[in-house]
């Protein structure tokens, strides 16, 4: 296989995954160490990936990728996720769920429950529970994202100060090695933090792809969050960080 065809792969993988490695690449395509080592420097040198040890990651940035391509990444793993979220969400609770393909995965998982209010910035949340009867669902003010439903600004910001939620789960769109937690866009932002400051507990959902990502605006500490709910074990320095700061972190069952 030439590089023209290789290249668009190892592009597909690393969003896929995170991170694509020399040895990994190598074994997938049959090719020697070397040749993977000068597609990746050249990837690289197009701006199309980072080199870090061992392989690439996705080039960090300013812009998030698109999002019907973000929700098809991981899929099932985001499901798995959800799923175990979903367990530790009691029934009869009031409960914020923001903007992200994590939290819709949630909502779809929250379907069975029972008498939960749910107040969201996710047009795509409110679809998704719109026909669950046992389910009172708020939507937020707000500008409307179109890239993706979601409801960002001041309005959803005031509207959020007006609760005081039981539990919030959360998304973002990169995690830093030291346990902050980031995101794109400085509107989404502000509206996440407002949603912690007014949450009694909080969930946050992320696969490991986002480990390897970074954005530029921070919006928490995992020191802030009671739960985090992902599929594959964090490095052991945050590991120990987590247990420091009382972190849950929880990986669904057989990963």
């Amino acid at each position: 296989m030439s590089q023209t065809f290789r290249h668009p792969e190892i592009i597909e993988i690393a969003r896929r995954d995170g991170k694509v490695t020399v040895e990994g690449l190598a074994t997938h395509f049959d090719v020697t160490l070397q040749t993977i080592r000068r597609d990746l420097t050249e990837l690289a040198e197009a701006g199309r990936l980072e080199r870090v040890h061992g392989g690439a990651v996705l080039p960090s940035g300013t812009h998030n990728i698109g999002y019907e391509e973000r929700r098809s990444l991981n899929a099932p793993v985001k499901r798995a996720i959800a799923n175990a979220c979903a367990a530790q969400v009691p029934d009869d609770i009031s409960l914020f769920l923001n903007i992200g393909t994590s939290t819709e995965a949630v909502a779809r998982a929250l379907r069975d429950h029972h008498n939960l209010m749910v107040v969201t910035n996710n047009m795509n949340v409110a679809n998704i529970l719109a026909n669950t009867p046992d389910c009172e669902v708020i939507v937020t003010g707000g500008s409307l994202r179109r890239s993706d439903g979601g409801l960002v600004g001041n309005l959803a910001a005031d509207t959020i100060r007006q609760f005081k939620f039981d539990l919030a789960v959360i998304g973002c769109s990169a995690l830093d090695r030291d346990g902050d937690l980031l995101d794109f866009d400085i509107q989404e932002v502000a509206v996440s933090q407002a949603i912690l400051r007014q949450s009694r507990r909080t969930f946050l959902v992320a696969d490991h792809s986002k480990f390897t990502r970074s954005a530029p605006a921070r919006i928490a500490s995992l020191a802030e969050i009671d739960m985090f709910f992902t599929d594959k074990p964090l490095l052991p320095e945050l590991a120990a960080n987590c247990e420091a700061w009382n972190t849950r972190v929880v990986l669904p069952k057989g990963r």
